[in-house]
Parts: structure tokens; sequence; C-alpha cells
């Protein structure tokens, strides 16, 4: 019962983050969506499947992927957006604020 509950949880975040990369206007926005709505959902499933499991080799193997694709996940995202502010890619017209103008050189 646990385990299907965080299995759901983990869908539905997968799926805001979809639909966040569909809807959003920037690359930076998008990737924003994508890294923290796919990052929970997959680490909430992957907990779904340690509680289905137990600590046996598929529900330790879930438990250790989870620290694995949160920093893999947040590191890989930060050099994508800043991949793209130095290949020039421009930010959406509602955003409102450039953290990396005066940073970046």
């Amino acid at each position: 019962m646990v385990s299907t509950i965080f299995i759901s949880v983990g869908v539905l975040f997968n799926l805001f983050g979809c639909i966040g990369l569909i809807r959003l206007p920037d690359v930076y926005n998008r990737l924003q969506s994508a890294t923290k709505c796919v990052t929970l959902g997959t680490c909430s499933i992957l907990v779904g499947v340690a509680f289905h499991f137990g600590l046996i080799d598929a529900g330790v193997k879930a438990l250790i992927a989870i620290p694995l694709l949160f920093f893999s996940a947040t590191v890989a995202a930060h050099a994508l957006v800043r991949g793209a502010y130095h290949a020039g890619i421009k930010m959406g017209d509602k955003s409102v604020k450039d953290d990396y103008k005066d940073a970046v050189k």
C-alpha cells in the first residue's frame, strides 16, 4: 500500500515535469521544471520500489540510486543552463531576473 502511494506520487511529479517541458516559455524554465519535478518523481518511485521489495537486491539498488540521481541531475541541469547562457540563448520575455548577467564572464 505504501509503495503504491509513493509510486503514484512519483508518476504525478513526472507528469507535471513533462507538462512543464511543453508549457514553459524558455530553456531555463524548462530545465527547472524537468530537474525539480522529474528528480522528485523518480526518487519517489525509487522509494516506492524500495518499500515494495524491501532490503533485497532491487530495494537496495533503488536506495543507492536515489542520491546518485539527486546529485547528478542537479549538476547536469546547472551545466546545461550555464552552457545555454554562454551559447547566447535568450531568456523568455516574462523573465524578470538574470542572476548570471554580472557573474559570468
